[in-house]
This record gives structure tokens, C-alpha cells and sequence, in this order.
């Protein structure tokens, strides 16, 4: 199943550029990697432009968000990351309280088209 969220950054150059570093091939750290995996998250990208994110997901079918985010929440590898990350980003104006990365809706696929 493919996610596609939404975040975005504080609209800073330096900080951008940071949050770019820290998300280089080694950046993250091997405990947040192996979380996302054990997770069933097959495959993740984050796309940027200007102050805006987009989060790719592709999980299996026994991917479960919300035992990923009481996981993550006893996990204080994670929780240090996601604190270190909370420094770079900036919740949409429209999200929910609590929530970080938005769940986008499909609304056009090209294979439906006629």
C-alpha cells in the first residue's frame, strides 16, 4: 500500500539545508532505520521543495500506523531523533493536534482514465 504525507519545514535556509544533511545516505541513526523497517515500511522517500515536504511510503499488508506510533513513543532512539527533527519542522495549519506528517487523499490516477 502506498502513503503519501505531508510536512513542512520552517521556511529557513540554514535550517533546510540541515534537515537535507540529516537526511543523507547515514544520517539518520540505525535504531530510527531499523524502527521504520520492523514496522513493515518497505520503501520511504521524502521529497522537498521550497519549505514543503513529501513523505512516500510503501508498506506491506501487516503495516499498523497506530502500533508504529505507540512503538516509536517507548523508543527513546526515535524520540530523540523525532525531538532532534522537531527543530526543522513545522506542522501544516490544517493538521490535527499531534499530528506531524499529513495523510494525503488520492484523487486522480491515470490507469482509471479511459
Amino acid at each position: 500500500m502506498r502513503h503519501v504525507l505531508l510536512l513542512d519545514l520552517n521556511d529557513d535556509a540554514e535550517a533546510i539545508a540541515a534537515y537535507r544533511h540529516w537526511h543523507r545516505p547515514g544520517g539518520p541513526p540505525a535504531a530510527v532505520t531499523r524502527s521504520i523497517r520492523a514496522a513493515g515500511i518497505n520503501a520511504m522517500e521524502i521529497w522537498h521543495a521550497g519549505d514543503r515536504l513529501v513523505m512516500i511510503m510503501e508498506t506491506g499488508p501487516h503495516f499498523d500506523p497506530e502500533a508504529k506510533r505507540a512503538n516509536d513513543a517507548a523508543d527513546p532512539d526515535v524520540q530523540a531523533w523525532e525531538s532532534l527533527m522537531d527543530r526543522f519542522q513545522r506542522r501544516l495549519a490544517f493538521a490535527e493536534p499531534g499530528v506531524k506528517w499529513v495523510p494525503t487523499e488520492p484523487i486522480f490516477a491515470l490507469a482509471d482514465q479511459p
